[in-house]
């Protein structure tokens, strides 16, 4: 078995799907995927289970029920990777924003000692590609509101591309993960962050999906600033 798993989220990606699962098994490094679905209406799942055929015993599929969120699809993701015993457990999104080519830096720095590694879209300037500058600039200045609010050195609190030694997702108690959009996206950094684990960043350029349609919405914005007071305040009460 692969020592890696890369979990890619889906709710009606059918335009990017193949492509991305072909990105990544094309790597020369060994990498597993498991896609978790929220039974997306046009298919995704069904073309999974397709190329599972091509892909047999590295390709997997998890269909949920219902659209539940990113945070929740992700931590049916970490549980199950924590069962099958995988050491390195990736978060990428299936809409090429994240390069699967990044994949392989970003495990050579867990395996360099990393415990979190994160593919940084601001770590060295600003590497953002095909996004409107009113989204940049949300995205920027949310990093920033967020190393004040809690005190994590870390350029982008909010990006999505990140691997995981199997110690963090043991560590932290998933059950106890409360939030869904950006928010659970720094949840997982504050957590990892209080711990005490070795955060590193590692430079990426983020390119804007191509295909298919954005689930950004007003909620999950107001969700993060709202959230990031709450990891504070339950962190200083002891009740994170």
């Amino acid at each position: 078995m692969a020592k890696s798993v890369v979990i890619i989220p889906t709710y009606n990606e059918i335009e990017n799907i193949e492509a991305i699962i072909a990105a990544v098994f094309s790597l020369q490094t060994p990498f597993h995927v498991l896609i978790v679905d929220d039974n997306s209406p046009d298919g995704t799942a069904d073309k999974v289970r397709a190329m599972q055929k091509e892909f047999s015993g590295k390709l997997f599929l998890e269909v949920r029920t219902k659209k539940a969120g990113l945070g929740t699809a992700y931590v049916h993701g970490f549980k199950w990777a924590l069962s099958h015993g995988f050491a390195y457990i990736f978060e990428m999104d299936a809409d090429f924003s994240h390069n699967p080519n990044d994949l392989e830096k970003l495990l050579a720095a867990c395996e360099n000692g990393a415990d979190l590694a994160i593919g940084s879209r601001y770590s060295n300037g600003v590497n953002v590609v095909n996004w409107p500058l009113s989204r940049v600039l949300l995205s920027y200045f949310a990093s920033v509101y967020v190393r004040m609010i809690t005190g994590m050195k870390i350029a982008d609190a909010t990006a999505g591309f990140k691997c995981y030694k199997r110690i963090v997702l043991e560590k932290i108690n998933l059950d106890r993960i409360k939030f869904v959009g950006y928010a659970f996206q720094i949840e997982m950094k504050y957590r990892a962050f209080v711990n005490k684990f070795n955060i590193v960043e590692v430079p990426i350029i983020f390119t804007d999906r191509t295909k298919g349609q954005s689930k950004m919405s007003g909620g999950i914005i107001r969700e993060a600033v709202v959230g990031v007071i709450m990891l504070r305040l339950r962190k200083i009460f002891n009740r994170l």
